[in-house]
């Protein structure tokens, strides 16, 4: 028989501190049995495993950052079945306990899987598919259950779906509407999904909990998104929109078109606490200032990668209410280089003193453009992560970026390209596909590599990461910044 919560604690403070070690090492380190009864006789409101989950005061593991295990998400969602199912006088073994009833379960914050998901870990869909499952069942059970009715826990969940997932998401999401399981989604993430089924799902969301949408894959189009966009414009708290392939359909008449365009910018200005917008993949060109005049408030993410930007897009950014609340920033694949190249040093001007992230990859950046930027990047003093892969630097280039860079004690990591000395044989100006399809020389990579830690050793900055990884990191969240 598991240890029960009274050999933890003798008092109300060690209950808290105690559990949340145990919780730690529990969820992590796969101690099923345990992890399964501290939910179910969890003698608080809430249980967060986001708070649990910080980073371990004993060894130094971001817990946060390592995949949770199938096992252990499953004993999670095991615990709160048991406990919905146990009369609340037996739910603790302290009479502290008993009067602290669990109300709330929060599973947000848990990483995704990423780009490579290990056998033994859960990713985020399947945490969804379980979730989902126990909402249905726990809806299908309850009325063969006597007794009295199980105190509500609310489950506060980061949802993901896609094609094969929407039926059981949707099936528990009306299944959780006056249920003792009462599913809450705070980030919604929809990937390839069709536009009725979309719109279903987001009608069953709560509009008091929603903080993110996020439609991947989708390619709706201007017409599809003026379908969509005002089911997700009732959600007046949310603070992350993520859209993808927002552009005109060539098969409608242009009036459709512009109708549309007109449409979305309407409900887009019915957001209050949008912070962060992303556009990627949508054709922005000379209508930027269309889009970010109808906001109500100043954004504090902003990407726009691969939307065609002009100059005027750029240098409207600039004078906007935006640039100067800016921590996150993506341009990537837009070329930079030539008379977009003064109105993005402007822009970067503009936000320097907010701009935490910066994202150019593939911004056609070769060394006389980035040694222009350099006064100008430098002032961005509070900067931790910059992305230059897919441009065509040399070496010098990126020891020039490395020297100027001392000044930015903030900065933890620089995603650099191969430098184009590492190449055989380059067209120039070399295209981007040819810098991120060709082959490289080793040998002269591994010098560079082996020059660039000196470089970095010498300055005393051996703690800053210069990679050529773009997938080994995850890319900072805004709600992380």
């Amino acid at each position: 028989m598991v240890t029960t919560l009274a050999a933890f604690v003798s008092s109300r403070d060690r209950c808290s501190v105690g559990l949340s070690c145990h919780s730690e090492v529990a969820f992590m380190d796969k101690k099923t049995v345990v992890l399964r009864e501290l939910v179910h006789t969890w003698p608080f409101p809430l249980l967060s495993f986001q708070q649990l989950l910080q980073e371990c005061a004993h060894c130094s593991r971001a817990l946060l950052q390592e995949r949770p295990s199938t096992e252990s998400m499953q004993a999670v969602i095991l615990g709160l079945t048991a406990r919905l199912h146990t009369p609340e006088t037996e739910a603790g073994t302290q009479p502290l306990c008993r009067k602290h009833a669990l109300r709330v379960l929060d599973m947000t914050g848990l990483l995704d899987d990423g780009v490579e998901q290990d056998p033994g870990t859960m990713s985020m869909w399947d945490c969804t598919a379980a979730v989902a499952r126990t909402c249905i069942a726990q809806q299908q059970g309850g009325t063969a259950d006597p007794g009295p009715a199980p105190i509500p826990v609310e489950v506060r969940v980061d949802l993901r779906v896609n094609r094969a997932s929407y039926s059981f998401l949707r099936e528990a999401l009306r299944s959780s509407v006056g249920s003792p399981l009462r599913l809450c989604c705070r980030d919604l993430r929809a990937e390839d999904l069709p536009m009725r089924n979309t719109v279903a799902l987001l009608q069953l969301l709560d509009a008091g909990c929603l903080r993110r949408v996020d439609l991947r894959f989708n390619n709706l189009g201007l017409r599809g998104l003026s379908v969509i966009i005002p089911h997700v414009a009732r959600f007046q708290h949310l603070a992350s929109l993520r859209l993808h392939y927002v552009h005109g359909d060539s098969r409608q008449p242009s009036v459709d078109g512009e109708d549309n365009f007109r449409y979305f910018l309407a409900q887009m200005g019915r957001f209050t606490c949008l912070r962060e917008l992303s556009m990627g993949s949508s054709l922005l060109s000379g209508r930027l200032d269309q889009l970010l005049s109808t906001l109500q408030s100043p954004l504090e993410s902003l990407e726009l990668a691969f939307c065609a930007l002009l100059p005027e897009d750029l240098r409207f950014l600039a004078r906007s209410p935006h640039a100067v609340h800016l921590k996150k920033l993506d341009l990537s694949g837009n070329d930079l280089s030539g008379s977009q190249l003064e109105p993005f040093q402007g822009l970067l001007q503009a936000a320097a003193a907010t701009l935490l992230h910066l994202e150019l990859t593939e911004c056609q950046l070769a060394d006389t453009q980035l040694l222009a930027t350099l006064p100008v990047l430098t002032r961005c003093t509070s900067l931790r992560y910059l992305g230059l892969y897919g441009n065509p630097l040399s070496m010098a280039g990126l020891k020039e970026l490395l020297r100027d860079s001392v000044v930015q004690a903030e900065l933890r990591t620089v995603v650099h390209p191969f430098p184009v000395d590492c190449y055989e044989g380059l067209p120039w100006p070399p295209p981007a596909s040819v810098l991120l399809e060709a082959s490289i020389n080793e040998e002269k990579f591994a010098r560079v590599e082996a020059e660039l830690h000196q470089l970095l050793l010498a300055s005393g900055r051996a703690h800053v990461l210069w990679t050529t990884d773009i997938y080994g990191r995850l890319a900072a969240d805004y709600f992380s910044l």
